[in-house]
């Protein structure tokens, strides 16, 4: 069956021989190419340059007709003011090439197993790039969001055309919300935890049954009701995938149980309605009637005593102190599953949040394709690669 397949172990993945693409999208871009359509601020002019350089020859004018000052101090002074002028001018002209170089740089795309960040001039850093696609050795494909080389976010993927996942990932497992669907039609809508399904949720199978209510690795368990293609039904609680504890089972012949179950069989106490109006309140064992309690057929005839493999053995009259007590546990039994919570709010809420996951993850499926086009995909032995968009 298709939940015994896929419930037992998380999602087995096998290395990429492609690297993951996580290209821009093109709004952001265009908002980028609108930045750079804005006008430049206004620099300082040059003409200033050419002013410090004549400095040191008016000062050798001044000194010249300065009779006063002895040559040598004037010559000193007059190096002096040309080195000074000469490094004010050095570092004027490097600092105009520095706001030059930064106001006209181009936008560069580094596509990596690491990191995945688009750089643009003036020396900001874009927002981290998440869409992308992945292809598997095996032949699966995810296309969806990605956090630090692994599937997060939304995205879905696909099992070589056999299954499909669509919903929210965390450190590359299911987790969250989502929608799983097979080609066979089994789809399961609920919640998950670190690959398995685990919480609330609705299973449906591909021959008509479907289960509804508590998961737990992957495994009904907790409260839930299972309906079958045939008719019958069964509300009560689960545990490891098998009904256990206390439930109501309809047969499809019109037969009613209510009472308590161990390991997916009718055990312990409990009351039993046939079709037919007969009735069987005591204990049970792997599904016969085993120990005390009593028959009663539709004309009111009554049987009372201890059973064995659903055989009366000893016949006991109903006002014994064991048939007694039998008879008050079963119908004890019987009034506990009345009163079982039900889930069902519980199970619809997680199925509109699985919807809303799997809608969420088919848009990041198409961002991450749009992503592709966009973008020049690589194939190398699984090393970093570079893209440089100039």
């Amino acid at each position: 069956m298709d939940s015994q397949r896929s419930s037992g172990a998380s999602l087995a993945r096998t290395p990429s021989s492609l690297l993951h693409s996580s290209p821009q999208s093109l709004s952001t871009l265009a908002e980028e190419d609108n930045d750079e359509e804005k006008p430049p601020r206004p620099r300082p002019s040059p003409s200033f340059t050419p002013l410090l350089l004549s400095l040191p020859f008016f000062l050798l004018l001044f000194l010249y007709f300065k009779k006063e000052s002895f040559f040598s101090e004037n010559l000193l002074l007059a190096s002096a003011a040309i080195s000074v002028a000469s490094v004010i001018a050095l570092r004027w002209k490097v600092l105009s090439v520095g706001r030059t170089t930064r106001g006209s740089g181009s936008v560069q795309w580094f596509i990596s197993d690491e990191d995945r960040i688009l750089r643009k001039g003036k020396g900001s850093i874009g927002r981290i790039v998440r869409e992308g696609v992945e292809f598997y050795s095996n032949g699966d494909v995810y296309e969806g969001e990605f956090h630090m080389g692994r599937c997060n976010g939304s995205g879905v993927y696909s099992f070589r055309g056999k299954a499909r996942y669509e919903g929210d990932w965390v450190d590359g497992k299911y987790d969250g919300y989502g929608v799983e669907s097979w080609t066979r039609g089994s789809r399961y809508r609920g919640h998950y935890r670190q690959g398995l399904r685990h919480g609330f949720g609705v299973y449906q199978f591909y021959n008509g049954d479907s289960y509804a209510g508590e998961w737990l690795g992957g495994q009904s368990h907790g409260s839930g009701v299972q309906t079958c293609s045939d008719g019958s039904c069964y509300v009560g609680e689960f545990m490891c995938g098998v009904k256990h504890g206390l439930g109501c089972y309809h047969f499809r012949n019109g037969d009613r149980y209510s009472g308590e179950y161990f390991g997916d069989k009718i055990h312990g106490f409990g009351v039993y309605h046939f079709a037919s109006d007969h009735c069987y309140v005591g204990s049970w064992h792997e599904g016969w009637r085993q120990g005390f309690g009593t028959y009663t057929f539709r004309n009111g005839e009554m049987r009372s005593g201890e059973w064995d493999c659903g055989v009366l053995k000893i016949s006991l009259p109903p006002s014994d102190p064991a048939v007694q007590r039998a008879v008050q546990a079963a119908r004890k039994a019987a009034e506990n599953v009345i009163i079982l919570a039900r889930v069902d709010e519980l199970v619809n809420k997680a199925v509109a949040a699985a919807n809303r996951a799997a809608i969420a993850a088919r848009v990041a499926a198409v961002k991450a394709v749009q992503n592709q086009m966009d973008a020049k995909l690589c194939y190398t032995n699984h090393k970093c690669v570079r893209l440089c968009l100039i």
